[in-house]
């Protein structure tokens, strides 16, 4: 569900993956064939909304505000 979840992302173009084990890279491989439909990333966005992490669309870093990437504007989010 994680690799699917950053996958999902629109300005991610690959997700980072550390297998150790023959099992544990087919295990990551399939997660790549996942879709998370839209209920489900809503449920998630609220687990970070009830804890009150970060909020979806939150700039964390103020110097990724200095990259002009689409990508990342507010336009390319999943909830604006």
């Amino acid at each position: 569900m994680a690799i699917a979840f950053v996958l999902t992302h629109p300005a991610i173009t690959s997700a980072i993956i550390g297998p150790r084990t023959m099992d544990q890279l087919e295990g990551q491989l399939a997660a790549a064939d996942v879709t998370l439909e839209a209920d489900a990333l809503d449920r998630i966005d609220r687990i970070d909304q009830i804890d009150q992490i970060v909020a979806p669309g939150t700039t964390v870093n103020p110097v990724d505000n200095s990259f002009d990437n689409p990508a990342l504007g507010p336009s390319a989010r999943r909830k604006r």
